[in-house]
């Protein structure tokens, strides 16, 4: 079984969260240097390692591409962003889904599952202000690739802040009352986040999650209409949607939950790495076990 290592998610994590000066878009020697750190982990896992550049303010910025299975007609696009959002370590924002993505590079390289598509692991930079939103972040510059090399791309999953729970009572905030008479009210929990024109996709990779990990994995599908503009649509799959692929975010709630979110505060020792453990856990098993339909 592909079990995820807390171990080796916390020194990833430790390496990101220590890394100076801090790896925003200004400082272009850490992010080169975050960028070798997963150049160096997706090549000892075996992966088919390729660079995607491209210009932004006058600056070249990098995505890390690995592929498993790279011949395989078919892909699953799977990612998470390496930038920080200002002067702020970025612990639960993003390194925890760096950390994620690595320890999935890992595992796919370890146990060699057999699987109907590629896999395709993408680190991006430029997700943080003051590039989100615009066609210069790195989620969209790889989406738009896809659509133009006319990839058959049946997904994308991205993960974005996977490392903040709570076992208090009442942990769990929601920004509607909807919502909160929906989910759990102990932050005890992960959420699989999309639109509802994929809200099949969302569902699957929701169910294969929960068949695995050892922790609850809930899933919510937003109106299409409001998706990119608005809580679906804050991290990389929002870009995946304007080509017309299936994409959603694995996330902890994000601001909604974690006090810490854009703070000098969003350290490692905030994090929970055994909750973490399980949902890496369980996303890679749905990421190696989705069920493709013969026309995608």
């Amino acid at each position: 079984m592909m079990n995820a290592q807390k171990n080796r998610l916390y020194n990833d994590l430790a390496f990101l969260t220590t890394l100076r000066p801090y790896r925003n878009y200004q400082n272009m020697e850490s992010l080169e240097a975050v960028a070798a750190y997963i150049v160096e982990a997706f090549t000892a896992s075996g992966l088919q390692v390729s660079l995607q550049k491209w210009i932004a303010a006058g600056r070249e910025y990098t995505n890390v591409i690995g592929r498993y299975k790279g011949e395989m007609s078919k892909r699953l696009i799977v990612g998470a962003h390496y930038d920080v959002c200002g002067d702020q370590p970025g612990a639960d924002d993003n390194g925890s889904a760096v950390a994620g993505l690595l320890e999935t590079a890992r595992l796919l390289g370890e146990h060699q599952p057999e699987t109907d598509y590629g896999i395709e692991l993408v680190a991006y930079c430029l997700e943080e202000p003051p590039f989100f939103g615009t066609e210069k972040m790195g989620s969209y510059v790889h989406a738009r690739s896809l659509f133009e090399e006319q990839v058959a791309v049946v997904g994308m999953i991205c993960y974005e802040m996977i490392g903040y729970f709570s076992d208090a009572p009442n942990s769990q905030p929601f920004p509607s009352a909807e919502l909160a008479r929906r989910y759990p009210g102990t932050a005890n929990f992960i959420i699989v986040v999309g639109i509802d024109r994929y809200d099949a996709f969302n569902k699957s990779v929701q169910k294969l999650m929960a068949d695995r990990a050892q922790i609850d994995v809930q899933v919510v599908s937003f109106p299409a209409e409001t998706g990119a503009t608005g809580l679906a649509g804050l991290s990389d799959q929002r870009n995946y949607w304007t080509f017309g692929y299936p994409a959603l975010m694995i996330n902890d709630t994000s601001f909604v939950r974690n006090p810490h979110y854009h703070l000098a505060s969003d350290t490692i020792d905030t994090l929970d790495f055994d909750n973490m453990r399980e949902v890496v856990t369980g996303a890679c098993h749905a990421i190696t076990h989705l069920e493709v339909p013969t026309t995608a």
